[in-house]
């Protein structure tokens, strides 16, 4: 009796210790991932066409946050709405969010592909670098201008995709010719941008717009002007923050650089395996 009772009190306190070991497990997982998520790599889920062709709605890609050093905006953001969980980058480092410097800061290159949080609403932007610190930046008939200067533009093939609903968001793409038809041909013209520092990349266009003809953005120093590469379907510069637009960003609002998709869903979640497009995985960002 006193044996069985014995076995019976060691298989609990195996039980229970084998419980504290788990625990202790999943609490190191998520230390490492969170020190991971920090320091080194952001998961960024593509949810709008703002920078096509260079990303496409669904596009899973990781940030670098060691590009360009640290911020308050280089610590993590945790958003749950299914639960109620909206954890943004202010509730972890609100207390360094009015220091301007950045922690072992690398200055990002013209070209470059960047993640940055919005100065104003802080929801995450992916766009192009277009102006540094000290730039003129305008747009004249659809022609980005540079310190005075039109970028060098060139008419490739056009880009070509399936009029039909895209993403979680369901929106449907934007063509030349209007809406055509589910499952029809959306065509847009496709040009061949090249900046003053050689780095050329692919720019889309729809209509004649307003944002085809800006004023003269002078930016300031310590901040930046972002565009997206999808001109006529894009948030950004372009605009000022009190119209809405996101205007000019602070250094200390970039978060990383974009620098390679892991894969691509064409689905309406990334879990949607079957619908990964083949020929994006792990295709650079360029």
């Amino acid at each position: 009796m006193n044996e069985a009772r014995q076995n019976n009190n060691t298989d609990k306190k195996t039980a229970v210790e084998s419980f504290v070991e788990t625990i202790k497990t999943v609490f190191y997982a998520l230390l490492i991932a969170g020190v991971i998520r920090t320091l080194f790599f952001q998961p960024f889920w593509i949810p709008s066409g703002s920078m096509k062709d260079t990303l496409l709605i669904g596009d899973f890609l990781f940030v670098n946050k060691m590009a360009y050093g640290y911020s308050y905006a280089s610590c993590p953001k945790i958003q749950i709405p299914q639960v109620g969980i909206n954890l943004d980058a202010d509730d972890f480092c609100g207390f360094i969010a009015d220091k301007k410097t950045r922690i072992f800061g690398g200055e990002p290159k013209r070209g470059d592909v960047v993640v940055f949080r919005h100065p104003v609403n802080g929801t995450d932007y992916i766009k192009r670098l277009i102006g540094m610190p000290g730039d003129k930046v305008q747009m004249i008939d659809g022609v980005l201008h540079i310190n005075g200067m039109a970028v060098i533009l060139e008419q490739v093939d056009d880009f070509v995709e399936t009029y039909e609903a895209q993403g979680s968001q369901r929106n449907r793409p934007r063509c030349v010719s209007g809406a055509v038809g589910s499952g029809g041909d959306c065509i847009k013209k496709r040009y061949q941008e090249t900046l003053p520092n050689g780095v050329m990349h692919a720019v889309l266009d729809i209509a004649p717009m307003g944002s085809d003809n800006t004023k003269i953005n002078a930016v300031p120093a310590g901040h930046y002007f972002f565009m997206g590469d999808n001109r006529d379907n894009s948030k950004d510069s372009r605009v000022s923050q009190a119209r809405g637009g996101v205007g000019f960003v602070p250094a200390k609002d970039i978060i990383g650089r974009a620098d390679r998709i892991l894969f691509s869903s064409a689905g309406r979640s990334i879990l949607a395996f079957w619908t990964w497009r083949s020929d994006r995985y792990f295709k650079a960002v360029e």
